[in-house]
């Protein structure tokens, strides 16, 4: 996109403070946000939040590592991680509770949510599948490996197919937010 999306003005913040203020407003209280060693600019948006802030140090790496970077600083007693994305930012606080709430139903899942038919994000992982990510694995590979425990969550949030690829992407999610 040429800049840093998630610094992008959205609504009264911007696209992180934005996806930072859905998942506050599930209830989640442990947030950790991953960003990358010469971002500054990101941390500066996100200090003031109630988050704890990683620091992917490998540059133009996979996601994967951003995740290991993350999971690293989990609370030993966390038994689901949800993989927020930055460039997903219209995703309600409802879905994320539902989530949640699926999540102490069915603890060993992994949870993918669903609009309209399509795939989206955020996936909640348990978190001892989750750690797959150590030896090696990406994300998808962890589902595929896992895919018995894959559980498809419908939900009636549009902002979990919404992702922000392009200046045409965040005018498209401009256009949902007013």
């Amino acid at each position: 996109m040429g800049r840093i999306k998630q610094l992008l003005p959205l609504a009264e913040g911007t696209v992180i403070s934005r996806c930072i203020d859905s998942i506050i407003s599930s209830g989640i209280k442990d947030i950790i946000v991953v960003i990358s060693s010469y971002n500054e600019e990101i941390r500066g948006e996100i200090e003031r939040l109630p988050v704890r802030i990683a620091i992917n140090k490998i540059l133009e790496s996979e996601m994967a590592e951003s995740i290991r970077t993350g999971l690293k600083m989990t609370d030993n007693t966390s038994t689901g991680i949800l993989v927020c994305l930055s460039d997903h930012p219209l995703v309600s606080p409802d879905t994320l509770k539902k989530l949640l709430h699926k999540h102490t139903e069915n603890p060993d899942k992994i949870l993918i949510p669903y609009y309209d038919n399509r795939r989206g994000h955020p996936t909640l992982f348990p978190k001892i599948i989750l750690e797959d990510i150590f030896a090696g694995f990406n994300l998808r590979e962890i589902i595929k490996k896992n895919q018995q425990k894959a559980l498809c969550i419908d939900v009636p949030d549009e902002g979990v197919v919404l992702d922000m690829d392009t200046m045409e992407d965040y005018k498209e999610i401009l256009k949902r937010t007013v």
